[in-house]
């Protein structure tokens, strides 16, 4: 392979970190390109020009004039962003709103969501068939339902263009609009089947993608099998099931430059596998910040989007359970009302024992990580997770459910794996008794300060990068140009 140009990849996306973000699609979308650069792989992302992406961007050219996008002129403009090379879409009568990528202030959708990621799509097939040479791609890579019509468009309005892979965050999120929307989507009556873009009498943005990309990824192996099945499958289990040979689960990874504790410069002491001893530094200061009772107590923290799916309501049930045995309780988070006002209320009724934050602060976040004793994901289902990488990363030892990616990532501390040295976390099933079993677990072997103390050092020492990933993806790609020279 050496001396051989790069392979080029056109990743459509919708959020990228650090400029827009509602969730791990952003950190994989703005990690992956760097950790696919050794690999001889050079990522182009096109997304939305959102103000803050296209605030970010430098060395900036107009690369397409677009004279009518969906109802308005358009133009591409190519530049860099941080460690990514981007073609944002400048459509201000799509993009430029406020906030959130997807819903307006009062939480509701934007009414047109259909036609601003169509408009994602057909640019991203655009750019797929060659209509800039220069930027002509090896292979498209699609990302959820929000980026799911790419295949489409190439499909149905185009008789060219490069091998395709759509990869699944979560699917639970479909992109499911009316099917009077067809036309306005500019996608043929043909389009509209049930090997095309239809579901359930409606358009589905994702279901488009599983059914017409070449391959199709998921953020983990364990996660790639649950989906197959109807327990997990969405109602697409059995389109998935058809297409076994050509699906792969591939984890994913984090930054481990931004994610560091020797580094990190949002923490309060810095610290690594051999040399933990500062860490207490960072328990006191999240203590202390979060008004929590100076004590040497164990701290459990939370980190995640309040929801159904990420089992806090169970936590918010357990919640005696774990005060009883001496614990306390951080969390930050935003998501579902009820549960917003449920950690709200406890934190108000165990005062220095529980503490919430409702939203989402990065400062925060790393000081959770970095000075919780263990962090709590009890998800229900979880295609990968990523913030049980970065608890492993900072030695805040991992309680998860035994679901996707928390199974793939988390080796739990049974007693061979005590035995053999290879634990790094406690893992249980997604139910409110297995889960008050696993804080226990988790407390007693918090009180053997030994052992503990083997684990985190097994946890910090786990491999949470994308390097291996970056590897996978790079071979996926380079057998899917080799079946087209075939």
């Amino acid at each position: 392979m050496t001396g051989a140009p790069p392979i080029l990849v056109l990743s459509v996306v919708s959020e990228i970190f650090p400029f827009v973000k509602t969730g791990g699609l952003a950190d994989v979308t703005g990690a992956l390109p760097a950790a696919l650069a050794p690999e001889n792989v050079r990522t182009l992302t096109v997304i939305p020009g959102y103000p803050a992406v296209l605030a970010a961007m430098r060395d900036v050219s107009i690369v397409l004039e677009l004279p009518d996008l969906f109802g308005s002129p358009a133009r591409l403009v190519h530049g860099r962003a941080r460690n990514c090379e981007l073609i944002a879409i400048d459509a201000p009568h799509l993009y430029d709103r406020p906030g959130n990528p997807y819903m307006a202030a009062d939480g509701r959708d934007w009414p047109d969501n259909a036609i601003r990621f169509g408009a994602l799509g057909l640019v991203a097939a655009r750019l797929a068939a060659g209509e800039i040479q220069a930027f002509r791609p090896d292979i498209l890579h699609a990302h959820d339902w929000q980026a799911g019509l790419a295949t489409a468009y190439l499909r149905y309005r185009y008789d060219r263009g490069p091998r395709t892979v759509m990869t699944v965050h979560n699917l639970a999120f479909q992109g499911l609009f009316p099917a009077s929307l067809l036309s306005a989507l500019a996608l043929p009556p043909q389009a509209f089947s049930i090997d095309g873009v239809e579901f359930h009498g409606e358009i589905g943005f994702l279901k488009a993608g599983l059914a017409l990309a070449d391959w199709i990824t998921t953020v983990s192996p364990t996660y790639a099998a649950e989906i197959r099945t109807r327990e997990y499958g969405m109602g697409l289990d059995g389109l998935l099931r058809s297409r076994t040979e050509r699906l792969s689960g591939i984890l994913n990874g984090i930054d481990d430059s931004v994610w560091n504790p020797s580094r990190d410069p949002l923490i309060a002491a810095n610290f690594d596998a051999r040399r933990i001893a500062p860490r207490i530094a960072n328990k006191a200061v999240l203590k202390k910040r979060m008004n929590l009772a100076a004590d040497d107590a164990l701290l459990f923290g939370v980190v995640s989007r309040l929801s159904w799916q990420k089992g806090l309501d169970m936590l918010v049930e357990v919640l005696p359970t774990l005060l009883a045995t001496g614990a306390q309780l951080v969390v930050l988070g935003s998501g579902e009302r009820n549960l917003q006002q449920a950690f709200e209320d406890a934190a108000r009724i165990h005062p220095g024992r529980v503490a919430c934050v409702v939203g989402y602060d990065e400062e925060v976040a790393h000081l959770i990580q970095a000075g919780a004793d263990a962090l709590l994901m009890p998800s229900r289902y979880e295609p990968c997770g990523l913030a049980q990488m970065c608890a492993l990363r900072y030695g805040t030892l991992p309680v998860v459910s035994h679901v996707g990616g928390l199974a793939d990532t988390v080796i739990d501390c049974n007693d061979m794996a005590i035995a053999e040295g290879v634990g790094t976390g406690i893992q249980f099933a997604p139910t409110i008794g297995m889960l008050e079993a696993a804080l226990l677990r988790t407390t007693a072997m918090w009180r053997n300060g030994r052992v503990w103390r083997r684990v985190q050092r097994n946890a910090m020492r786990a491999d949470v990068s994308w390097r291996r990933s970056a590897r996978r993806y790079a071979q996926l790609y380079r057998d899917l140009l080799a079946e087209r020279r075939k």
